[in-house]
């Protein structure tokens, strides 16, 4: 044994990688200036998936162009309404915040770091900071599963408690939250035991009781009776005003965005056509999109006239993205330039952008 040489020190795994931001790291992490996310040209590309003979002959990939160049900041304790028709790609940005979908492109950045060069541990940890409340609660849960189980899941797979006692207490602070009263009558039921708004209160407990900064609420109240929908959105406010919850909310419906949101971002085809604090886009919509989305609002008074707009046409193939801006096919407003330049944004008030052409040079309305 005279050639000993002693062992290499082990090596946490969270350092292999150089570069890398590990849970230190992300534990010292706070919001600089407000900010909890800034997105950076996200990308999400997804490969379309040809038959067989035609996979042999063609020698071109095509891909859908879920999320393009998507740019937003999430100020921290804010509602972010992110709003657009069905298949725009307002769940796939909310699923690759949340690290649930690969980005192919773009920067992902939370308290000033980088979700992308996060190691498993940090990536861990980041999704105890981020939950979701996903749209139907009837297929979120587990059935089989007792709501105390289904709640305190979470804290297990994260090793938060540390005994019975304290994992009961937080549940039953969960449950509470969630306005599941008295808690204890609702911890050893099962879902089918539960109404359709009692159940999305038990998402809604899963996702809190890690104390997360962020929740992705999408289409969070679309299944449920409109007499529910508006206790659960209260709820939501409730949070944000209490616990300092961060929601980005996903709805296809600019009515429930104008009620609870702060700011909302209007999604096309895969961009961020108009975004602004709430009043402001509601009141002073740019894009034609926005508008023909706004037109169609409902109001309580029905013998009020209004002009509505109804867009012809359905919303493009996006593994086939028109030339030029992408909402020309279907703008009642576009003009000829439209079908061959694509906007930029341009700042109208404030923190209020669209992106049109009709805007360019415009620096206020």
């Amino acid at each position: 044994m005279d050639d000993y040489t002693p062992a290499a020190p082990v090596v946490e795994k969270e350092k292999v990688r150089s570069g890398s931001i590990g849970r230190k790291d992300l534990a010292r992490a706070s919001a600089s200036d407000g900010i909890l996310y800034d997105i950076r040209g996200l990308e999400v590309f997804f490969p379309v998936r040809e038959t067989f003979f035609k996979a042999m002959v063609s020698t071109e990939k095509r891909w859908v162009r879920a999320v393009d160049s998507v740019s937003l900041t999430i100020f921290a304790g804010e509602i972010l309404a992110l709003v657009g028709e069905s298949g725009c790609g307002k769940t796939t940005t909310g699923r690759t915040i949340l690290g649930l979908e690969k980005q192919t492109g773009g920067q992902i950045i939370y308290k000033g770091l980088e979700v992308g060069r996060f190691t498993p541990g940090a990536i861990r940890d980041y999704r105890r900071h981020c939950q979701i409340i996903f749209q139907d609660p009837y297929n979120a849960i587990n059935p089989k599963h007792t709501i105390f189980d289904i709640v305190s899941e979470p804290l297990v797979v994260n090793h938060l408690v540390s005994n019975e006692r304290d994992k009961e207490e937080r549940v039953i602070r969960a449950l509470e939250e969630a306005g599941l009263r008295p808690a204890r009558d609702y911890l050893y039921r099962y879902p089918h035991e539960l109404s359709g708004g009692q159940r999305q209160r038990v998402c809604i407990a899963g996702a809190i009781v890690l104390e997360p900064d962020m929740i992705v609420a999408d289409e969070p109240v679309a299944s449920l009776d409109v007499s529910i929908r508006n206790d659960i959105l209260k709820l939501m406010v409730a949070h944000k005003k209490e616990l300092g919850v961060t929601y980005l909310f996903i709805t296809h419906d600019l009515s429930l965005a104008w009620v609870i949101s702060d700011r909302i971002a209007v999604m096309y085809l895969g961009k961020i056509v108009e975004i602004g604090e709430t009043e402001e886009v509601v009141s002073n919509p740019k894009h034609p999109y926005t508008k023909a989305l706004i037109s169609v609002i409902p109001v309580p008074d029905p013998t009020a006239k209004r002009e509505r707009t109804i867009l012809s046409g359905e919303t493009p193939n996006p593994a086939a993205i028109p030339s030029g801006c992408r909402f020309h096919p279907r703008c009642p407003e576009r003009i000829d330039i439209c079908s061959e330049q694509s906007p930029v944004d341009v700042q109208i008030r404030g923190t209020h952008y669209a992106a049109c052409l009709r805007l360019n040079g415009q620096s206020s309305s």
